[in-house]
């Protein structure tokens, strides 16, 4: 069944939308690598909503990740629709440093589950398994999200902030936080107790600290980011 489509009732007609979606990895040897749980659901489902209202999607997703179903998508949606996959924090990087670099967007949806650590160095080939232990160094990563925020200063920014076992006060404070400290306009605060099957509970917060709406589902969310995204961009009446 195909997501219900909105005819050009909004701001998002025309406008370039900048998402990152899903896990990423990083390499202990050449076979293993360490990542994390996400699977790309709600930024494929945030994807597939902004293309609905007419935007432009550059889509950039970790491997494994799911994907927008272009056979969702009507022809012309399809060519709105850009896919660039990654799979390292490092490929992230290059990415948005390289081949985005001098692209213009009007939003961005940070959605991807960057990893926090990383192994400190890979190793060639195989780590042999005949050891009882192995003990590996996990060095901090890049906060990509303030290079987002540096690269394009003036997009409207949407972060995401995922914690476990919180209330939702502590959730609401923790979000908020994050988003003062990354200088977002958004951000959609869940808790992973509150994620399961087709229910996916979120907070969305603004920089004034309102809880602007609270959301229960993958598309729910989709739904109020757009709606709020696109009251966010209405022209200023003189």
């Amino acid at each position: 069944m195909k997501p219900e489509k909105l005819i050009n009732v909004d701001n998002l007609s025309g406008k370039r939308i900048l998402i990152t979606s899903g896990p990423t990895r990083g390499y202990l040897d050449a076979v293993r690598y360490i990542s994390n749980k996400s699977t790309g659901k709600l930024g494929a489902t945030i994807a597939i909503e902004a293309l609905n209202r007419g935007s432009f999607v550059t889509f950039v997703y970790g491997t494994g990740s799911i994907t927008p179903d272009v056979t969702l998508l009507d022809k012309d949606c399809d060519s709105r629709l850009t896919f660039i996959e990654i799979e390292t924090v490092d490929e992230l990087l290059a990415t948005l440093q390289g081949k985005l670099k001098d692209k213009s967007f009007d939003v961005i949806v940070h959605a991807m589950a960057v990893l926090d650590y990383t192994p400190a160095k890979c190793t060639n080939g195989k780590i042999t398994s005949n050891n009882d232990k192995l003990t590996v160094t996990l060095v901090k990563t890049s906060k990509i999200i303030k290079l987002i925020r540096k690269s394009w200063p003036d997009a409207f920014l949407v972060s995401f902030k995922l914690e476990v076992g919180l209330s939702k006060d502590e959730l609401v404070e923790k979000a908020y936080a994050s988003l003062i400290e990354n200088s977002a306009d958004l951000v959609v605060a869940n808790n992973l107790n509150d994620i399961a099957g087709d229910k996916h509970r979120a907070y969305l917060i603004n920089s004034n600290k309102k809880i602007v709406s609270r959301c229960e589902t993958r598309q729910d969310i989709s739904n109020k980011l757009m709606d709020i995204i696109s009251k966010q961009l209405m022209p200023v009446k003189v």
